[in-house]
């Protein structure tokens, strides 16, 4: 506990705020520093590793973009296959689409069909956790084919609820810091 007391500091001493951004009114948790400190990037990636140590996972699925990062280095540790799900239109190939409300509009991600093996258990990451909408939409294309193992992330914004709506799909919910 110690450990991930102190490892919760230095990320939340790392995350640089931007005010305003991406519109006005937004406390951005700008992950971007944490990026420079190699340790700091090996720590967070064996704590969220650790954190699932007992459940079982055949790929990692990222969220683009921020979720690519801590995702692939996740499906390195646990030797898994790491998943893309990206925004509308970046993917070749044949894919699942799945849209999804925002504050301020609608949104539409997917994913390549054959990246989801049927019936496999897949952990969903992302950096951050807001609303819940986007791991939300993200869980609704990995249910087309295959089980949600959990859903992980660095940065909890429990107070705009998201872990609620995901707990109707997977109660393994992960984070490293809260705010």
């Amino acid at each position: 506990m110690l450990r991930k007391k102190k490892l919760e500091e230095r990320i939340k001493a790392s995350i640089r705020e931007v005010k305003d951004f991406p519109k006005p009114g937004i406390l951005f948790k700008d992950i971007t520093p944490v990026l420079l400190d190699h340790t700091l990037l090996f720590d967070i990636t064996e704590e969220i590793g650790n954190q699932f140590k007992d459940v079982k996972i055949d790929a990692v699925a990222g969220i683009e973009s921020r979720g690519y990062l801590f995702g692939v280095l996740l499906a390195q540790k646990l030797k898994v296959p790491f998943i893309m799900i990206r925004k509308e239109g970046k993917l070749p190939g044949k894919t699942i689409k799945e849209s999804y409300d925002l504050e301020y509009g609608s949104a539409t991600i997917e994913v390549q069909e054959e990246a989801i093996v049927e019936g496999s258990h897949v952990l969903i990451h992302d950096d951050l956790l807001a609303t819940g909408g986007t791991a939300m939409a993200a869980a609704n294309l990995i249910k087309q084919k295959a089980f949600v193992a959990g859903f992980s992330f660095i940065i909890d914004l429990s107070f705009l609820k998201g872990r609620k709506k995901l707990e109707k799909v997977q109660q393994k919910i992960q984070s490293i810091i809260t705010y």
